[in-house]
């Protein structure tokens, strides 16, 4: 019998090759669920919803207004001017979101264990830790501590992609034939990829090493 998972699904790159690589391994019954934070990167919820159905799979997107009515991130949309540089410089610290993925975890949590799943995924990777504290490998260890203790029914936390870097999840992407114009990584919330922000420069350097053109530019 398959074992029962739940994925947090962004509709970014790394979460989206992350729950392709679970499927194509077919040895988990996998649901997703993406939240809509007040971001102002939207579009990735659009993108989340497209690769569940190519999928085939359960699909929740779950609203957390108060963040964007109370926390302090140029991420959100009520938050100020989005930084552009390298992802690894230090102004992208504007970007953070506090405590975001230990509110996500949590609530991701209590999902999977109403539902009856016994594993939890998310795609932190490599490339976050020198910005994101909730992405560090100690803070993952503290989690999987954690989410092991929160309930009588035990729940997993998997995060394959943690000693990773962008250009590998790029590269596992391409051999699952991921649907790359089906994801979305800019920070800015326009129509296009602003091509400045941190994260579309990580994303590009990715493909760039991969020599693979980006179909979203």
């Amino acid at each position: 019998m398959k074992k029962k998972a739940l994925i947090i699904l962004s509709g970014g790159l790394d979460s989206t090759v992350l729950a392709h690589d679970i499927v194509a391994r077919g040895k988990k019954e996998l649901a997703a669920v993406s939240f809509d934070y007040g971001q102002k990167h939207r579009r990735e919820l659009e993108c989340a919803a497209a690769q569940a159905k190519i999928l085939g799979i359960e699909h929740t997107i779950l609203p957390l207004p108060f963040i964007n009515d109370l926390f302090d991130s140029a991420l959100l949309q009520s938050g100020g001017t989005l930084p552009e540089g390298h992802y690894e410089d230090d102004n992208m610290k504007q970007t953070v979101v506090p405590n975001r993925n230990m509110i996500m975890l949590s609530i991701a949590a209590g999902l999977a264990i109403s539902q009856g799943r016994t594993e939890l995924f998310y795609g932190a990777h490599g490339g976050d830790h020198a910005i994101y504290p909730d992405c560090r490998p100690a803070f993952v260890e503290a989690m999987k501590e954690v989410l092991a203790l929160c309930d009588w029914q035990k729940l997993k936390l998997h995060v394959p992609f943690l000693h990773d870097n962008k250009a590998q999840i790029v590269a596992l992407g391409q051999h699952l034939k991921v649907d790359f114009a089906r994801t979305w990584t800019c920070y800015a919330g326009k129509e296009r990829p602003c091509g400045k922000c941190g994260s579309c420069v990580e994303r590009r350097e990715a493909f760039a090493l991969n020599k693979l053109q980006d179909p979203l530019f």
